[in-house]
């Protein structure tokens, strides 16, 4: 049973994967724009909120907690973390505390990671799903 579940956890470890929030209109805009073809997983980090292994395997594809860190969030703004030193552990620490903290939408197609709404993001994405 247990490697039965495994192989399940590795499954879904390795499928490609949105992470992102469904009230966000940018979120929302950008996956109405994927191709329909294509297979993703969709999480929604609000009402699904990511775990400490989902986070270590964007982390490890990204290189850095930092990397997925969004300074853009209001509770970054009205927590004054901008003004503090922040480590790797503070950035793993809030990312996993609020959902608002993960720069989204975070795409993982492949085993390779793609982080934030940026243009130039969205057309490595776009240029990924073409070749898939």
């Amino acid at each position: 049973m247990s490697n039965e579940f495994s192989l399940h956890k590795e499954i879904m470890l390795s499928m490609d994967k949105i992470y992102y929030l469904a009230s966000c209109d940018t979120c929302r805009k950008i996956i109405k724009s994927l191709p329909k073809e294509h297979d993703f997983k969709f999480h929604d980090i609000k009402q699904d909120p990511i775990t400490l292994e989902e986070l270590e395997q964007m982390r490890k594809l990204a290189g850095s907690y930092e990397a997925l860190f969004s300074k853009k969030a209001q509770l970054y703004k009205s927590m004054d973390l901008k003004n503090k030193s922040l480590t790797e552990d503070d950035y793993k620490k809030y990312i996993l505390e609020h959902y608002t903290f993960l720069s989204r939408p975070v795409f993982i197609i492949k085993d390779k990671i793609y982080i934030g709404n940026s243009q130039q993001n969205m057309h490595q994405v776009n240029l990924v799903l073409a070749h898939v």
